[in-house]
C-alpha cells in the first residue's frame, strides 16, 4: 500500500483537574452504555460545517458501536452555541441525562483542517479534556475522527482506545468449490472508503496475520499449489517471500517484537506437523515441538515468554501452553469438545479460542492456565477469533450452511464485547473470513 496515512497531531493545551475513570468490569455482565452528548463542530461557513458533521457521525458511530456509550439525541439539547469559547451550562446537560459532553469546532487553513475539542464531565462539572488535533488535508477526515473516538474513550475509561485501527482479512466470491479468495484490509468499522484489495485473486491466499506492533502482515499464498509464506509492508507496499517450505504450511503468527514468526508445517516424510519458529534477520528455523501428534496455530504471550497451540497428542484437539523455547509442555484445556485457533490476548490474560462440540461451534475465553472457561458466542460454524489490541473486543467469521444445490455457505465478520454482548456485523463488499486486528496506527 502506496499511499501513506499521516496524521499530524498538534496537542497545544490540557485540563489539568483530576478525574478518575470510569469503573468497568470486563470480564463478565453486560455493561450499560454511558451517556454522552456531541454538539456539532461549528464551522465558519457552510462546507467547513459539513465536515464537522461528519467528525462527528464518525465519532459518535465509533462510541456507539462500543457498546460503552450512547449519544444522547441532539434534539434534546437545550444549551446552543459553540462551547469551545464559554462554559457550557451544566445543569441543561444533566436535565437531559448526559454523564459527558463533547464540544468543538473546525477551521481550514489553507489545505489543512484544525479542530478544537472540550470534554466536560457534566456530573462533576468540569473539563476532563481540552486539545487541539491539525490534520494536512480532507482525505484524513474519517482517520481523524478515529482519533478524537480514541481519544474520548481514552479519557473516559482509562482503557486505550481501538478505533484508529485497521482489520485484514479474506475477501471471498464465487461458488464454494471456486472461491476465489483476495487478501483485502479496511478500518475497523468497514466503512466502504476505506476497502482496499491487496492481491489480486490469481492465487489462493489464507491466515492474514498483523505484526503486534507495526503495520506490517504475514499470510500464505499458494502458487502452483507450493505453499509461500509472505511478509507485507502496508506502508511501504514491498511485500518478500519467508521462504518455501515442504509439505503443508499453515497460519504463521509473528512474535511481539516482530522479528520472528511461529507457525506449524508437514514433514513431507512422516506427514507430522510441528511448531516452528524462524528468526526473519537470519531466517533460520528452529523446532519447537516433537511429538506423533499433530501440534498447530501457535500464538505468543504478549511479553513474548510462552506460546500457546493446538495438539491432538492427547487423543483429540486441546489447547497447550509451552515455553517460547519449546520447553515445559502443559495442558490447559479441559472442558469437552475439539478445540483450535487459541490466540492470547494483548492483556496477557486470557487466551480466545474456538470449540466444536454438541454440533455446534463455539468462540471461548479463558484463562492462561484453563481456568474460567467461558462462552461467548454459539453458532453453526465460527472459526478465527482475533482480538482487538486493548483487549476489550474479539473479530471473527461466520459461515452460513451450504444448500444442496451447492450454494450457500456465505461468510461474515462480528465484532463481540468479550462478556459476550454487543455482537455486530462489520460490512464487508463480499464475503468475508479469518480477520486479523491491526495495532493502533
Amino acid at each position: 500500500m502506496k499511499k501513506k496515512l499521516l496524521l499530524n497531531l498538534f496537542i497545544i493545551f490540557f485540563s489539568t483537574n483530576v478525574f478518575a475513570a470510569l469503573d468497568i468490569t470486563i470480564s463478565q455482565g453486560k455493561v450499560e452504555p454511558t451517556p454522552i452528548a456531541i454538539t456539532n463542530f461549528y464551522g465558519e461557513n457552510e462546507v467547513i460545517s459539513k465536515n464537522g458533521k461528519i467528525l462527528r457521525d464518525i465519532i459518535s458511530k465509533n462510541l456507539t458501536n462500543s457498546g460503552l456509550f450512547y449519544t444522547v439525541d441532539d434534539s434534546l439539547y437545550i444549551q446552543k452555541g459553540n462551547l469551545v469559547e464559554k462554559v457550557p451550562r451544566f445543569e441543561d446537560w444533566k436535565i437531559i441525562n448526559a454523564q459527558f459532553l463533547l464540544s468543538a469546532d473546525i477551521k481550514k487553513i489553507d489545505n489543512a483542517y484544525s479542530v478544537r475539542l472540550r470534554l466536560y464531565d457534566v456530573l462533576a462539572g468540569q473539563e476532563i479534556k481540552a486539545v487541539k488535533m491539525s490534520i494536512p488535508n480532507i482525505n484524513l477526515l474519517r482517520r481523524l475522527g478515529h482519533k478524537i473516538s480514541d481519544l474520548v474513550y481514552e479519557r473516559i475509561t482509562g482503557e486505550s482506545g481501538y478505533f484508529d485501527t485497521r482489520i485484514v482479512y479474506i475477501s471471498e466470491v464465487g461458488p464454494l468449490k471456486e472461491r476465489v479468495k483476495r487478501l483485502a484490509i479496511m478500518d475497523q468499522d468497514g466503512h466502504p472508503d476505506s476497502h482496499q484489495y491487496l492481491t489480486n485473486g490469481k492465487n489462493l491466499v489464507l491466515t492474514p496475520r498483523f505484526a503486534p506492533n507495526n503495520q506490517i502482515i504475514t499470510y500464505m499464498e499458494y502458487e502452483e499449489n507450493m505453499p509461500r509464506v509472505y511478509i507485507y509492508n502496508l506502508k511501504t507496499g514491498i511485500r518478500e517471500i519467508v521462504g518455501d517450505f515442504p509439505g503443508m504450511t499453515f497460519a504463521p503468527r509473528f512474535s511481539p517484537d516482530s522479528q520472528s514468526i511461529v507457525m506449524s508445517f508437514s514433514d513431507p516424510k512422516t506427514a507430522n506437523t510441528e511448531v516452528y519458529l524462524m528468526n526473519l534477520n537470519t531466517r533460520i528455523v528452529k523446532r519447537l515441538t516433537n511429538d506423533p501428534g499433530i501440534d498447530t496455530s501457535p500464538s505468543f504471550s504478549p511479553d513474548g515468554k510462552k506460546i500457546v497451540f493446538n495438539s491432538d497428542r492427547g487423543g483429540y484437539p486441546q489447547l497447550y501452553t509451552m515455553d517460547s523455547d519449546g520447553s515445559n509442555i502443559k495442558r490447559i484445556s479441559r472442558g469437552k469438545g475439539v478445540y483450535g485457533n487459541p490466540v492470547w490476548s494483548p492483556r496477557g490474560d486470557q487466551i480466545a479460542f474456538t470449540k466444536l462440540t454438541q454440533g455446534a461451534f463455539h468462540i471461548g475465553i479463558m484463562n492462561t492456565i484453563g481456568l474460567n472457561e467461558r462462552v461467548i458466542v454459539k453458532d453453526f460454524s465460527l472459526e478465527s477469533p482475533a482480538w482487538s489490541p486493548n483487549g476489550r473486543y474479539l473479530i471473527f467469521y461466520r459461515q452460513q450452511k451450504s444448500r444442496e444445490d451447492g450454494t450457500g455457505g456465505e461468510t461474515s465478520i462480528h465484532f463481540i464485547d468479550i462478556t459476550g454482548f454487543n455482537e455486530r456485523l462489520i460490512p464487508t463488499p463480499r464475503d468475508g473470513s479469518d480477520p486479523s486486528w491491526s495495532p493502533l496506527l
